[in-house]
């Protein structure tokens, strides 16, 4: 199934957490590199990121086993703390995230375009999966 850049999908998580640890620990390097991936095989080693309006992150992607692995990055386009960051990925897709406080816990919804290689399916399960690590992570991080 081929998908175009036109293509918008969401995946969103509540995370029983405050915004403002919300967005440190998915804006800090000392926390990304424990939740980034989408499975118990993969992990991100490495992570940059210069969390400014022009600045650039780049995030360290591998399969545990060493048999495949890529950078993930991209520019920041818009950056409100403890809001909303909206970047363009390496391919040009846009990318927006967006820090909502419910209560004592905070919604982040994280909106993105569609790439033309995979099913939209997979590439929602992916973002949801790594956003549901996030969120495990987040909620047991001290």
């Amino acid at each position: 199934m081929e998908t175009t850049a036109n293509t918008i999908i969401t995946v969103e998580a509540t995370i029983n957490a405050s915004v403002e640890k919300a967005w440190d620990v998915f804006t800090n390097t000392k926390h990304i590199t424990h939740w980034n991936h989408a499975s118990d095989d993969w992990h991100s080693p490495s992570a940059e990121n210069d969390l400014r309006p022009g600045g650039k992150f780049v995030y360290r992607m591998e399969a545990k086993d060493g048999s495949f692995g890529f950078d993930f990055g991209g520019t920041y386009e818009e950056v409100k703390p403890n809001e909303k960051l909206v970047y363009t990925i390496g391919d040009g897709r846009k990318v927006e995230n967006v820090f909502t406080k419910e209560g004592g816990a905070t919604r982040v919804t994280v909106t993105f375009e569609a790439e033309n290689q995979n099913s939209i399916e997979m590439q929602r399960g992916g973002w949801q999966a790594i956003l549901d690590n996030f969120k495990k992570y987040a909620e047991s991080a001290a």
